[in-house]
C-alpha cells in the first residue's frame, strides 16, 4: 500500500490502517519525545496523545510533506509544548514557595551513589549538556538533537521544522556555536 492509499484510508476511518500507521510510526514518535523529555513515562504518555492528534487531525493533512515527516511535527512540537508546561508549573511552584510562610527549611538529601565512579561521571556529563542544549532556543535545540541524536538528514529537519536547508544549517551552526560557549563556561567556572 503506498502512502497516498495510506492517507485516503485514515481520511475515511480505516481502524485497520490507522493501526498499521501506529505500528509503523510508534517508535518513531517515542524516540523523539524521549529525546526532548527524558523520561520514560512522559514520552509514552505524549506519543499516545501524538497518535490521537494523527487521527483527529488527518483530515487536514494536506499531503505536502510525507507522512513520517508530519507525524514527526506533531512529536516535535507536543513535546516542546510539554516542556513549556512543565518550566511554567516549576515557576510556580518557586513562587509559591517563596510566599509559604509555613513552609520549613527545605532539607536536601545526597543521592547514594549506586553506580562506579565513572558511571556517575558519565551522567554527570550528559545532565550538563542536557542543561546546556535545554538553554538553547526551541529552533536551535530542535535542530541539533534531530542532527544529532536522531541522525536525521539535513532535508528532512527542514520538512520536519517546516524550513529550508540553509535554515536548518544555520540553526545547526549556531547550536554547536552556543553549545561550546555554554559548556566552556561551565568548565572553566567549575574547574
Amino acid at each position: 500500500m503506498d502512502e497516498l492509499e495510506i492517507i485516503q484510508k485514515l481520511k475515511r476511518g480505516d481502524d485497520e490502517t490507522f493501526r498499521l500507521v501506529v505500528e509503523k510510526y510508534q517508535r518513531l514518535v517515542l524516540n523523539c519525545s524521549y529525546k526532548f523529555l527524558r523520561e520514560r513515562e512522559s514520552a509514552e504518555d505524549l506519543t499516545q496523545e501524538v497518535f490521537m492528534e494523527v487521527f483527529e487531525s488527518i483530515y487536514s493533512f494536506r499531503g505536502n510533506a510525507q507522512l513520517s515527516t508530519w507525524i514527526y511535527r506533531i512529536a516535535v512540537t507536543k513535546s516542546l509544548n510539554h516542556l513549556k508546561h512543565l518550566k511554567r508549573k516549576k515557576r510556580f511552584a518557586l513562587l509559591v514557595s517563596l510566599f509559604d510562610k509555613d513552609e520549613t527549611e527545605e532539607r536536601f538529601s545526597i543521592p547514594e551513589e549506586k553506580s562506579p565512579h565513572h558511571e556517575l561521571e558519565n551522567q554527570e556529563r550528559a545532565e550538563i549538556l542536557q542543561r546546556a542544549l535545554g538553554a538553547l532556543p526551541d529552533n536551535q535545540r530542535i535542530a541539533f538533537t534531530l542532527s544529532k541524536f536522531e541522525e536525521m538528514s539535513y532535508e528532512d529537519i527542514a520538512g520536519v521544522m517546516n524550513t529550508s536547508i540553509p535554515s536548518v544549517e544555520s540553526l545547526i551552526h549556531r547550536a554547536k556555536t552556543n553549545l561550546k560557549k555554554r559548556l566552556l563556561n561551565y568548565y572553566e567556572t567549575h574547574s
